[in-house]
């Protein structure tokens, strides 16, 4: 692992879900720049001293140099966006399978850089959008892409969040300090913190290609020098339409990221907060509650359920399923699914998603994604 030292909220997320299924153990890291802090991680977390590094550059040389059967198989990278570029490049050029979290990075040229990494090295590259490892999202995107609701005309993605109401950076906390700190988390803030996970999982879902955005962005926190909240409308290729909403400072929620598509003859609705549920419309008949562990689904969305009905699972599943699905491609295993976790792709688009939408609220005018 690179990053997840002290005070880190994912990179403790990510360690819990990578070891859920015993497809990976951690074994080595890099936990922070700071050497001490690195090795204050490695303690906590029982690692052998040896295997616990003072930078990513010297744990990609050392794992490097051991025989093929003694080191890391893959490296999971959870800094600020601003670190996510140079290891990946460095890990994937020396023979390592990369997981990376959202967004990919900070700009196009960099995003580009990482890409032609992962085609040069043939290695499994995946980036952790974790909402796509929900059973329901998997069974929205089985309804919509099979024909379920017709030819798509809707979409409205929407992530709300209210943290970051007032100016939470100000006070020292360390995950509102490096988000609002173009630096480090790059130029979009709420667009890039949670903005690309609702744009992602839009694309996820429909298959459809976001063509040209419209977007607004807003600092309403004085004195911040990135959004906490912005808006977009979409034209997708083959004439849907689409609105996202991202917002930081929606006072009382908590993370409500939501998903409605429609179609010539239905829809189809998905609230995170309540992630077992699906619901869906019909032209003809009445709403329908799907969910999670039921018969009825399909069997994509039953191979990401790990419960019987009524028993909640959610986030910490979800994003297992990323990992295992992740392990399951580095081994070669055939999973019976397209798409089965976030690539590369995945990631250039939601850079060039921020990008243009921060253009377009500039120039008050239409930006395609290129």
């Amino acid at each position: 692992m690179v990053g997840g030292g002290p005070g880190a909220f994912i990179g403790a997320v990510h360690r819990l879900v990578a070891e859920m299924d015993r497809e990976f153990r951690l074994v080595a890291g890099a936990f922070s720049s700071d050497p001490a802090k690195s090795a204050q991680t490695g303690r906590e977390l029982g690692l052998d001293p040896a295997r616990v590094y003072g930078s990513w550059e010297e744990m990609a040389a050392k794992e490097a140099a051991l025989p093929e059967g003694e080191r890391i198989h893959a490296v999971s990278i959870v800094t600020p966006n601003h670190v996510h570029a140079a290891p990946a490049i460095e890990f994937l050029n020396r023979g390592f399978h990369v997981i990376c979290d959202k967004p990919l990075t900070t700009d196009s040229k960099t995003a580009d850089a990482i890409a032609a990494a992962v085609k040069k090295s043939g290695k499994v590259f995946a980036l952790t959008h974790n909402y796509t490892g929900y059973p329901m999202i998997r069974e929205m995107r089985e309804i919509v892409r099979g024909g379920g609701i017709g030819k798509l005309r809707k979409v409205y993605a929407e992530y709300l969040q209210g943290w970051l109401a007032t100016p939470l950076e100000q006070t020292g906390q360390k995950q509102a300090g490096w988000r609002t700190d173009p630096a480090r988390s790059g130029p979009g803030g709420s667009l890039g913190d949670i903005g690309t996970h609702a744009f992602q999982l839009a694309e996820h879902v429909t298959g459809l290609k976001t063509a040209r955005v419209y977007g607004k962005i807003t600092s309403f926190v004085a004195g911040r020098a990135v959004d906490d909240d912005a808006m977009a409308l979409l034209e997708y290729e083959g004439g849907a339409n689409g609105v996202l909403c991202c917002s930081q400072v929606c006072v009382g929620r908590e993370n409500g990221l939501r998903l409605r598509v429609f179609g010539e003859t239905g829809g189809v609705a998905w609230d995170q907060e309540h992630p077992n549920d699906l619901t869906v419309w019909s032209a003809d008949g009445a709403p329908q509650l799907r969910r999670t562990g039921n018969g009825y689904l399909s069997a994509a969305a039953r191979s990401l359920g790990r419960v019987p009905p009524g028993h909640p699972e959610g986030y910490l599943e979800a994003f297992a399923n990323i990992y295992r699905a992740f392990a399951r491609r580095i081994r070669g295993e055939a999973d019976g699914m397209d798409d089965p976790f976030p690539t590369i792709e995945d990631g250039l688009r939601g850079v060039r998603f921020i990008e243009a939408v921060i253009a377009s609220a500039k120039a008050s005018d239409w930006r395609p994604i290129t």
